[in-house]
């Protein structure tokens, strides 16, 4: 089959291959065959879409990014849509961005810009004490909300600790496939989980004399 488009995503360990709409069947092989193999050797999830698909998806997550930052920064349609365009899709993306690149947005002045990169970062204080009371009220220890650890976000820690994991040797306890479960798979894979987890531990071996 001919494939028009790769996606890596190594995060979540998946790949998206997009196919002209009229080969899809072929792609996919008989009973998914190729699509399995494909999957078994490279030991990555393959998502496969249609052109047809990935056009209504990006359609979607337009209409879902330009209505995160309608609601977040309390900006008109046309505004968000403009800066969706120009490949914000974040509003942490606005709120570290040079002035001067925003500034060369067509249409957009100092002001403007100014404007925009304040309610960002009033929105981004703002969303920081809603997490920061979250964990306080679900009771996490300082040692897991202030861990860093590559991989491991507020979200996350939110996540386990709703379901139990409140300090840093609660998740140190934990297998890779535990983690996984917990969080679950569309969230990570488990070889992330497994670096996690090792990173968590790290504190029960401190290193010893150089």
């Amino acid at each position: 089959a001919e494939v028009t488009k790769v996606v890596l995503d190594e995060d979540s360990g998946r790949i998206e291959i997009v196919v002209p709409d009229e080969q899809l069947s072929l792609a996919i092989g008989r009973r998914g065959q190729n699509v399995r193999l494909a999957s078994q050797l490279t030991t990555w999830t393959i998502d496969l879409l249609t052109e047809g698909e990935e056009s209504e998806r990006r359609q979607e997550e337009f209409r879902s990014r330009s209505k995160m930052l309608i609601d977040a920064l309390d900006v008109d349609d046309v505004l968000a849509h403009l800066l969706v365009t120009e490949g914000f899709t974040s509003v942490e993306e606005l709120a570290f961005v040079p002035l001067e690149e925003l500034t060369g947005i067509e249409g957009f002045d100092e002001d403007i810009a100014s404007e925009l990169k304040a309610r960002a970062t009033a929105y981004i204080e703002e969303e920081n004490k809603k997490v920061m009371a979250r964990l306080e009220e679900l009771g996490v220890t300082e040692d897991l909300s202030g861990a860093d650890i590559e991989g491991l976000d507020a979200k996350k820690i939110i996540a386990l600790a709703e379901k139990g994991v409140k300090t840093l040797d609660d998740l140190a306890d934990l297998a890779g496939d535990e983690l996984v479960e917990l969080l679950g798979p569309d969230v990570i894979k488990e070889d992330a989980a497994n670096t996690i987890i090792m990173a968590a531990r790290a504190h029960w071996f401190p290193a010893g004399p150089t």
